[in-house]
């Protein structure tokens, strides 16, 4: 698959979609997809693509993890959705089992990642950066697809 970049998305849907096409990418492997962007830019929606593109049970309602940390869904391939917003230090990340995550095959998609930068791996990692244009309308930066 070619990707624009930045990839332009106007609706929710769209970023559903969006997510969906990344999820194709996936096989039995680990994949790290980081997300930044401001409250709101569509890092959940654009999760909620990963998570049916996995074939995540529509039964799962998924939404972010900002009070939990990490919410776990099974579909063909483990999805991990991890919020680290709030998290204190890197300390933390280790109390989770963030290593054990990493083992894979899965897919861990990682919104406000900077706490964990240093210990994502260097292959089949997904840098996206989410710009709010206006209204509905979403630029996606896809910075590096590795591996």
């Amino acid at each position: 698959m070619e990707w624009k970049n930045p990839r332009p998305t106007s609706s929710p849907a769209e970023t559903l979609t969006l997510g969906e096409e990344l999820a194709a990418l996936f096989h039995h492997k680990l994949y790290v997809v980081t997300l930044q962007g401001d409250l709101g830019a569509g890092k959940t929606m654009l999760t909620k693509g990963i998570a049916k593109g996995l074939e995540v049970p529509d039964w799962y309602y998924l939404n972010s993890p900002t009070f939990t940390l990490i919410n776990e869904y099974r579909g063909r391939l483990p999805l991990y959705h991890f919020d680290l917003y709030r998290l204190g230090d890197t300390d933390e990340l280790f109390e989770l089992g963030f290593n054990d995550y990493l083992a894979g095959p899965g897919v861990l998609v990682i919104e406000w990642p900077e706490a964990a930068r240093e210990l994502l791996p260097a292959s089949n990692l997904i840098d996206i950066r989410i710009e709010i244009v206006a209204g509905d309308r979403r630029l996606f930066h896809i910075k590096r697809i590795i591996g």
